[in-house]
C-alpha cells in the first residue's frame, strides 16, 4: 500500500496524478499548508525538510518500507513500479524524457518562482515578476507548438504529459488571460476528460 502526503499545488497534484494513473493502490493524506500542518514534528520524520509531497510505500524495492519525496521522483517511481508511461519506442521515450526535464525544471521552477514573488517575498518587485511572467509565457509557447498535431507530448501517454498537465491547470487562468495556446488548450481538456485524471487532480 502507498500513502500520500499532498496538498493541492501542483506538485501534490502532480504525485496524486501520477499514482492515479499507474493504478497502484493508494491512499491520499491531506497535508494542510495553509495550517503549517508541514512543519509538525510526525511529518517532518517523513521530509525532514517539511514540504509536500512525500509517499512511503510499504511494499518498496524488495519488500521494503520506502518514504520518497520530490513530486517529479514520485512520478518516475510510480511510473516505474507500475510498468507505464515510459514509451518503449526509443524516440518517443527521450522525447518524453526531454519534456518531463522541461517541465521540471523550467516549467516549474519559473512558475513557482512567480508565485513567490508575488505572494510570499519579502519586497514585491512589478518588473520581476513581469520578468518571469513572461519567461512562463515563452515556455507554455514552446508547449503549444510542441503539440501541434499531437494528442500526447511524446505521441503516447507518457511521464512528460503527467509532469507538465497540473503546472497548465494551476495555471490556467494565466493562460486564458493571455489568449491563442489551441493546441495547449486542446491537449489540457483532453488529459480533463480522462477518469483517472480527475481522480489524481481531485484527491
Amino acid at each position: 500500500m502507498i500513502d500520500l502526503y499532498m496538498w493541492g499545488t501542483s506538485n501534490g497534484l502532480r504525485a496524486s496524478l501520477a499514482l492515479a494513473e499507474s493504478g497502484l493502490d493508494h491512499r491520499i493524506h491531506k497535508v494542510d499548508l495553509t495550517k503549517g500542518e508541514q512543519k509538525k514534528p510526525e511529518f517532518l520524520v517523513l521530509n525532514p525538510a517539511g514540504q509536500i509531497p512525500v509517499m512511503v510505500d510499504t511494499d518498496g524495492p524488495n519488500g521494503a518500507r520506502l518514504v520518497l519525496a520530490q513530486s517529479a521522483a514520485i512520478l518516475l517511481y510510480a511510473a516505474e513500479k507500475s510498468g507505464k508511461f515510459m514509451p518503449n519506442d526509443g524516440v518517443r521515450r527521450a522525447a518524453a524524457w526531454q519534456w518531463f526535464m522541461m517541465g521540471s525544471s523550467d516549467l516549474a521552477g519559473t512558475s513557482a518562482t512567480l508565485f513567490l514573488l508575488e505572494n510570499l517575498a519579502p519586497e514585491k518587485s512589478l518588473r520581476n515578476a513581469e520578468f518571469f511572467k513572461d519567461r512562463l509565457f515563452k515556455l507554455f509557447s514552446l508547449l503549444d507548438q510542441r503539440l501541434s498535431g499531437r494528442e500526447f507530448v511524446a505521441d503516447e501517454l507518457s511521464i512528460a504529459d503527467l509532469m507538465l498537465y497540473p503546472i497548465y491547470a494551476t495555471r490556467k487562468p494565466f493562460i486564458d488571460a493571455a489568449g491563442g495556446f489551441a493546441n495547449l488548450h486542446r491537449w489540457g481538456a483532453m488529459m480533463a476528460s480522462r477518469a483517472s485524471v480527475q481522480k489524481g487532480m481531485n484527491p
